[in-house]
Order: C-alpha cells, then structure tokens, then sequence
C-alpha cells in the first residue's frame, strides 16, 4: 500500500522512523561521506553527529540545502548519499526535491527524501527523482498517535536488497499489530491531510497579522522564502507551522502553559494539535551554536495543526498569546 502511494516498486516496514533511518545508514561503509540538510529531524542529526561520526563510521557535512550551491560545493569524491528533508523540522524550508535529485544522480550519489512532514498525499519523492523516500509512519500516515513506526520505498531492485539484507540482521521490524494500525490510518489520509492544510492555512494567515507574533512560517504563505518551490512540487502545504512570538523562553511558556484545547506535546500529525518549543524539546540535543546558526531560538514555536474545529483553535491561540 505504501509503495503505491509513493510511486514505487518495493516498500519496507520498521518499527520506527528513527529504525528506518538507521537501516539506510547501514547500507554505507566506513569512510563515506554523506551530505544532510542542515536542520534535519533531530533524531537524525543526533544519529549522525552523535553515533555514526563520533565512532567513525561515516564523515558527515551539514548544509542549507535552499541553495543547491550548498551541496555542490559539499560533494566530494567519497560522498555517497545526499539525505534531504522537506518540508525541514523545525525551520520549514523547503528544498527542490527535483534539483538536487538531478544533481546527484548526474554524480551517481544515493538520494533519500524525508517525505514525513508533508506525507504521500501531498508530495511524492520518487516522482521528482529521489532513489528513496522515507516516512515516519507515526506521524500523518498513522494520524492518531497511537502507532510507532516507519517506512522505506523504493524502485531499485539492488539497492532493495541491501537495505532489506542490513533491516533482517539488525531487526526494526514493527508488530502486525501496528502494519494494522498503519494501514486503518492509510484510509483517511486523504481526508486528514485536507482538514490539515485547510486549518493550517487560516492559522498561519492569523499569526502573521497578529501583533505578539515576530514572523511566522508556513510554506503555503507568499511570504516563504521557497513558496514557488513548495507551490511546484507540493499538492498541499500540511499542517505544520513555525512562528517566532515577541519574547524569550518566559514568553514561550507562559504562552504553551496557556493553551488549553491545543496541547503540549512533541510529537505531529495527529489528529489533535500538538504545539511545542524545539529549543528546549525535541531540538534539545542539537548543540546551542548550531540552534542559533539555523534559527531555532527560545521563542520558536512549532505547531502540529488537527483537526479540530478552525475557531477553537483561533480563539485558544488568541487568548494565549494574550497572556505575554
């Protein structure tokens, strides 16, 4: 079902997104070198930072992938894989899938498209040229927040068999229970992801008219950097949005501690909003330098849009940004 929906020939399952990452990047071998979009999952960049180069598996180079430049000048002749993100977590820069993917198939360099912040309803990696897609199952494709899991697609019958070789010697294979989970989330997709977008969209247009909020960022504005970009490879903008709020980390939480119909959490893609202070949470692990180099400050705030009913949540957003 999920290689359907992303335009492939073969699908692989794990028990997390965070297990599907790290089968591709077992695939590699000592001394290659990898290019990763700068402010990518942070699960991801703590993998890589953390385990794969401080163990000296693999050398790592982290660029803003908006500029295609960036990666050209960051290939080298070791370089194997190019791991690009977009819609990017938290930052929301959007990248053009199809550009970079030219670019390193020219070179002969494995591409891998997180595809888990806008889903398979909303853009399609392989069909803008990348060699694998992955989604974070967890995420928009499951939508309740009730499954823990992560998926690969692909159309290289080679590559496949390096990748399912690497996932049956290292395990990461999720229960039946959650395939069911994932495939029950499947058959909403189309309906979520709509009443995602839609709300997203009024929300954001509502936090970059409001006086407590610095800037806001949503790749369905025309006020994003990389609109025409997200408007060509994208059927929808999501539901996450990104705004900076007038203040500091005191103004961050007592506008989270606020909130009471959308809540606290770090998690996205369910059904229910769930809104979140990267810098202190799920961003947490990224060192102070780097957070500051890609913008991630005390008072960015990252919202997981639901479903909910578009005046409850304005009016919850409202009253709590009343409260700095």
């Amino acid at each position: 079902a999920m290689a359907g929906l992303e335009y492939a020939k073969f699908g692989m399952a794990f028990s997390s997104g965070c297990a599907a990452m790290t089968c591709i990047m077992l695939t590699l071998n000592q001394g290659d070198h990898i290019v990763v979009c700068d402010d990518v999952y942070g699960g991801t960049q703590r993998y890589i930072r953390r385990i794969a180069e401080e163990r000296g598996m693999i050398t790592a180079t982290f660029v803003d992938m908006t500029n295609i430049d960036n990666i050209k000048n960051a290939i080298t002749e070791k370089t194997k894989l190019v791991w690009i993100e977009t819609p990017t977590n938290p930052t929301l820069k959007v990248c053009d899938i199809e550009a970079i993917a030219k670019l390193c198939k020219e070179k002969g360099i494995i591409t891998v498209g997180d595809n888990t912040f806008a889903s398979p309803y909303l853009q399609s990696p392989h069909q803008l040229g990348t060699d694998i897609s992955l989604n974070s199952v967890s995420k928009y494709i499951g939508g309740h927040s009730d499954v823990i899991m992560g998926f690969l697609t692909l159309s290289d019958a080679k590559l496949y068999d390096k990748l399912m070789f690497a996932s049956k010697t290292f395990g990461g294979c999720p229960s039946p229970f959650d395939c069911y989970m994932a495939l029950r989330g499947l058959k909403t997709l189309k309906l979520r992801m709509e009443a995602h977008c839609k709300n997203a969209m009024a929300i954001a247009k509502f936090l970059e008219k409001h006086d407590k909020v610095e800037k806001t960022v949503y790749p369905g504005l025309q006020s994003h950097p990389q609109h025409e970009i997200a408007k060509k490879q994208m059927r929808g903008f999501s539901g996450m949005i990104t705004f900076y709020i007038k203040g500091g980390i005191d103004q961050s939480k007592t506008f989270l501690s606020s909130l009471k119909v959308v809540t606290l959490a770090e998690s996205l893609g369910g059904v229910e909003s769930l809104i979140e202070c990267p810098a202190v949470m799920t961003h947490g692990s990224v060192p102070p330098e780097k957070r500051k180099e890609l913008g991630i400050s005390d008072n960015l705030i990252r919202f997981s849009v639901g479903v909910e009913d578009l005046e409850d949540l304005l009016n919850d957003i409202d009253q709590a940004l009343g409260k700095i």
